[in-house]
């Protein structure tokens, strides 16, 4: 195969670039093309006008009957030299990077997107690659939708859509899906009822961050065809306003304290601008499209938010189209896939387009030499084959006296450099990078040599507005893995001040740290310290950053992927009882006070090691079925959450007393609680993390939970809260929960009210025995079941000391004909004449449908009840 033709096959719709180079005409760049684009604005007053389209019928209706036919037809003429330019900027996308790829059409390569029905509240804190793991196992069950059919109302439920969220990880495809949007619209192919599709890249938008515009402003700067467009023409006719790229973005939006514009030409700063057109304040009418990863996705308000939508990537019958599109040899192929199912990792991680790329590339070269070595298992095997290919294909391309696969030195302190951009702008959460950026990490950007050579294919460059440049890898995972191979080698240089830096938040809890820091005066004494350390800071992560940066920093601690990385790193370090170090503090790190999905990320640096000992003891576990006989470690109850979760087979049920480990060990086994019907847990204490999950699980997509069992948990006020939250969203499916001996209190109670009256309520059977309740709390609950929306059939009311005044709430729960009671708990309470005497009024309203009623030690049918 010819290897510029392979290097050009990486997946468009992650690598997506306009072909600015066929825009010049239309895409202004400098007050000369401006006055061009005025003489060619001129050349269109004086042809025929266009034919009448739905948008320009759109404007008519919004009022813009008045205008004279010469003004219409000016201003139909700048919408379709917009669209004109809009199409010569999508309608082809860049494969590979920008220098060694050629254009193709985006029409031959589109995937669909999926709708999300309803909004989650809940910020994913996991790592993308979790995020993958999660996706990859679920079933399609989300109605299909093309991307030009977004802002569609599609059924009876739906309100008109006026903000759409698309989420979906780095490198799936979301600016794929705006841009093919974007071209059918600008081909007259699609949702022409909008008057002009408006893109604005967040990349682009950093590029101006300090600066003040006005809304008009800002169009006329970006979409410099738009010169001719007045304020008026903006209020009167349908826009579509897509943000590209939110996670891009370097400016933060405050929706809470902000200007309120709501005039086009008054002058703020970009994130105000954005903030009220979001909120509606500016241009109440205009559709708003917003694309982000998940990470970022948070600061969208929910409130602001009509629909949600998720790009999921390829799907498994995809990734093998792709590797069979990709090799005209069709043996190869079929081992390249074999090889990728035999790697759960790699098979996950192939549901991103561009890992599809660089694991061809990598299985490529090492099935089409003389391959004596094993194949790549790990992802720190995969790129550091990656990184080793890249170096020797581009020694072959450009000569060298060295071997193929060798560094020079200069490519050593280049890759370097870059690592140290990767790392830097990984901790700050940027992907793209600005000359700025680069010139801090001492690379010179007018040198070629940070555009060719070893660069080329992990590294590239993206022309923008304002003849500036934006800069990024080709992946975030390439940005991880070289931040990861950046820091091993300050460690093995022993460069104190940056080790210290990037673990000075960690938790002070270990003893030998200090030792080393404060009597040695070195921060860095042994490798499975410093291992320790860089774990411990990447689970203080609140939405898990640095999770695969430290599997890689792992995975590079060992000899073999050191000697594939060709001399980049130091092997004096890896000798083999520091590496059993390593693996014994992995197997015996304390991680309680963190979230239990944080943990998994432990057994996930045991595998990068690769030590398969905990996977193997594990699946034996489970082959034997004998939870009790074994006693698990709180490694391997990570392990087994882990497994747990990705398993096809959903648990019937989840009882955590049941495993023999320690508390912390059944707090690891937490997550598993996504994969079950029934989850149980009892005299436990959980922190706030530990009930997120629990709360995730219940708002999943799907959502397997049916039946919540707590007893004797403690201190629950912030969790009922939690999960009151999370029944009232629309993806939860729960029916039963059970809270005994929980001491609720009032607002627990309030917040249990306020599930029970949501829309849709799902919850069929409440168990709240041998709780405290006072005749407030009571009053709330049975003020509940008199709401429309309740459907609860079961209340367990057993042991809460109820007063004559609970009997009266009770009773008139049960004279509402809205109830839907239909068997009630109040055993074991001293119900006295008076208030048995309160209820039985309740029972013998007409409007009463209960079937069974506990008031003593058994159940007794209603009429029964009565007769004695």
């Amino acid at each position: 195969m010819d290897e510029d033709r392979a290097e050009s096959t990486v997946p468009s719709c992650v690598s997506l670039k306009s072909d600015h180079s066929k825009d010049k005409g239309i895409n202004f760049r400098s007050s000369e093309e401006i006055e061009r684009g005025e003489h060619i604005l001129s050349n269109w007053d004086q042809a025929a006008p266009p034919g009448e389209s739905s948008c320009s019928q759109s404007g008519s209706r919004s009022g813009d009957a008045g205008m004279k036919p010469k003004q219409r037809s000016d201003l139909q003429e700048v919408i379709e030299g917009h669209k004109m330019s809009l199409k010569r900027r999508c309608e082809h996308v860049t494969e590979g990077t920008h220098e060694a790829g050629s254009g193709t059409l985006l029409n031959k390569i589109y995937t669909e997107l999926y709708i999300t029905e309803g909004q989650s509240e809940e910020v994913d804190t996991q790592h993308e690659v979790r995020q993958l793991e999660r996706t990859s196992k679920k079933n399609i069950q989300d109605t299909p939708i093309k991307c030009q059919d977004i802002f569609k109302v599609l059924s009876e439920q739906q309100r008109h859509i006026r903000v759409v969220l698309t989420n979906g990880v780095a490198g799936v495809g979301k600016t794929f899906s705006v841009q093919k949007f974007s071209l059918d619209w600008a081909e007259g192919l699609e949702n022409q009822d909008i008057s002009l599709v408006l893109p604005l890249s967040c990349r682009e938008l950093n590029l101006i961050r300090d600066e003040q515009h006005s809304l008009l402003s800002l169009l006329h700067v970006f979409h410099p065809t738009l010169q001719k467009i007045r304020a008026e023409d903006l209020t009167v006719w349908k826009l579509l306003f897509i943000f590209d790229g939110l996670d891009e973005s370097r400016f933060s939006l405050g929706f809470n304290k902000h200007q309120v514009i709501s005039d086009v030409t008054q002058v703020s700063s970009v994130e105000v601008l954005l903030v009220n057109l979001i909120q509606g304040n500016l241009l109440p009418s205009a559709l708003i499209w917003i694309t982000s990863r998940p990470a970022a996705a948070y600061q969208i308000p929910p409130s602001c938010v009509d629909r949600i939508t998720e790009v999921r990537g390829f799907t498994d019958s995809q990734k093998e189209e792709y590797f069979r599109r990709r090799f005209s040899d069709e043996d190869l192929s079929k081992r390249i896939i074999s090889h990728i199912k035999a790697s759960r990792s790699l098979h996950i991680m192939c549901l991103i387009p561009v890992f599809c790329w660089i694991t061809a590339i990598v299985l490529e070269d090492m099935m089409t030499r003389d391959q004596r070595g094993e194949l790549p298992q790990t992802l720190t095997d995969l790129y550091s084959h990656f990184l080793r290919v890249q170096i020797k294909r581009k020694k072959q391309k450009y000569g060298g006296k060295q071997r193929p696969e060798e560094l020079t030195e200069a490519d050593k302190e280049l890759l370097l450099k870059l690592g140290r951009l990767a790392f830097e702008h990984l901790e700050k959460g940027n992907i793209m990078f600005y000359s700025e950026d680069l010139e801090q990490c001492g690379l010179d950007v007018s040198e070629v040599s940070v555009y060719s050579g070893v660069c080329t294919e992990i590294f590239k460059r993206e022309s923008v507005i304002f003849q500036k440049s934006v800069y990024c890898f080709v992946h975030l995972s390439v940005q991880e893995f070289l931040a990861a191979v950046y820091m091993f080698h300050c460690y093995s240089r022993k460069d104190t001040v940056v080790i210290s830096q990037f673990l000075e938040y960690s938790e002070p809890n270990d003893f030998s740290w200090f030792v080393g820091l404060f009597i040695n005066n070195d921060p860095v004494t042994s490798l499975d310290v410093f291992l320790r350390r860089a774990l411990m800071k990447s689970l203080e992560s609140k939405n898990g950053h640095l999770d695969l940066f430290v599997r890689f920093l792992h995975g590079l601690s060992l000899e073999s992927n050191q000697r594939i990385l060709g001399g980049l790193l130091d092997q004096r370090n890896s000798h083999p009882e520091t590496i059993q170090k390593v693996l014994n503090n992995l197997k015996e790190v304390n991680s309680d006070e963190f979230s239990p999905d944080r943990s998994i990320n432990i057994f996930h640096c045991l595998m990068e090691m690769k030590d398969q000992s905990v996977h193997q003891e594990i699946q034996e576990f489970l082959k034997s079925g004998k939870k009790s006989l074994r006693r698990l470690s709180e490694i391997h109850c990570s392990a087994l959450a882990y497994l747990l979760q990705m398993s096809e087979e959903v648990l019937d049920e989840l009882n955590l007393q049941q495993y023999n480990t320690s508390e912390e060990g059944r707090r690891r086994l937490i997550p598993a609680v996504r994969n079950c019907r029934k989850f149980v847990l009892s005299d436990s204490f959980l922190s706030k993390s530990h009930w997120e999950v629990v709360a995730s699980a219940m708002t999943s997509n799907p959502s397997h939970l049916r039946e919540l069992s707590l007893s004797n948990n403690q201190s629950l006020t912030d969790a009922v809260k939690l999960l009151s939250s999370a029944m009232m969203h629309p993806n939860c499916r729960l029916e039963t929960l059970r809270l005994w001996g929980c001491r609720l209190s009032e607002i627990s109670c309030d917040s249990l009210a306020s599930a029970l009256r949501s829309n849709p309520s799902h919850l069929r059977e409440l168990d709240l025995s041998y709780n405290q309740l006072k005749d407030p709390a009571v009053k709330l609950l049975c003020g509940a079941l008199q709401d429309p929306l309740c459907e609860l059939e079961t209340l367990s009311l057993s042991c809460c000391s109820l007063s004559e005044t609970s009997c009266d709430s009770v009773a008139s729960a049960l004279k509402s004909n809205l109830s839907h009671l239909r068997v009630l708990d109040l055993s074991d309470n001293p119900l006295q004449d008076s208030g048995v005497k309160r209820l039985c009024s309740g029972l013998e309203s007409p409007n009463c449908k209960l079937e069974r009623l506990r008031s003593v030690f058994i159940f007794l049918p209603i009429y029964q009840l009565l007769r004695w």
